[in-house]
């Protein structure tokens, strides 16, 4: 049993300027786009142009969650990330949010779920369907959670279904929130991966791989030795920032400078 436990201790993470990716591989993961199509397409404007001029490589795109809520085009972000997942196939990478957890459970029409939707930001993304103002605040809350399952579109719903909870390459692990510290990341509950929040921020202990995250909100990246930030608060900001990785190497891109 001691032997057992000692094998599941995590191994320090590489430091963050040691951290690499496998020879060849480059990836670009983009943090929290909260219904902002006009920064999404923007931002994957300005990947193409760097991956281009960059050279041949084996490109990945990782989204780390969040995509609706908050801003005005939440449909749209869906369906562009649709486009990029057929355009990349599985080097296009989804992670599920805390966002794209209640996403899932108002489509199933839970009024409990549906209320809670609409408090953290996803009136906006209801509205970005086939529902006028007018209609959205005549209807009650029962009326309401009714209707979504027709109103976010069955191609929307299954694709989010899709989205992972970890996505591990070389010495980094991309996820939304976070980890709960001295857990494995194999280990990792979805729940902890999805919200976790000061438990994890606050905990300067080197994890098992680096970690790639969305979720809090700060002014700029936040680089610390065991993780990195990247969730810029786009949907107010209007700063929609991408980790770029390749080999030893790490670079950003970010709209609105």
């Amino acid at each position: 049993m001691l032997k057992a436990l000692l094998r599941r201790k995590p191994k320090p993470s590489a430091p963050i300027d040691t951290a690499r990716l496998p020879d060849g591989r480059r990836v670009y993961a983009i943090g929290d786009v909260h219904g902002r199509r006009d920064l999404l397409d923007q931002l994957l404007d300005q990947i193409v142009a760097d991956d281009r001029e960059r050279g041949a490589a084996d490109t990945h795109i990782v989204f780390l969650g969040d995509l609706m809520d908050r801003g005005p085009d939440s449909s749209g972000v869906i369906d562009r990330a649709i486009e990029v997942s057929q355009s990349l196939g599985e080097n296009a990478h989804f992670l599920m949010g805390n966002h794209e957890e209640v996403y899932l459970g108002a489509a199933s029409g839970d009024e409990k779920l549906v209320r809670f939707f609409c408090k953290i930001g996803g009136r906006e993304t209801i509205l970005s369907y086939d529902i006028t103002p007018q209609d959205y605040n005549e209807l009650s809350m029962e009326e309401l959670a009714a209707r979504m399952p027709a109103l976010l579109t069955r191609r929307h719903v299954d694709f989010v279904s899709g989205f992972k909870d970890r996505i591990v390459m070389g010495d980094y692990a991309f996820v939304h929130a976070g980890v709960r510290p001295g857990v494995p990341i194999e280990d990792q509950r979805p729940k902890d991966l999805r919200w976790i929040r000061e438990d994890f921020i606050m905990d300067e202990a080197p994890h098992d791989k680096l970690i790639v995250h969305g979720h809090t909100i700060t002014d700029d990246v936040e680089e610390c030795p065991n993780r990195i930030g990247i969730d810029t608060g786009a949907y107010m900001s209007g700063m929609l920032t991408a980790l770029c990785l390749e080999g030893g190497e790490r670079w950003y891109l970010k709209t609105g400078q």
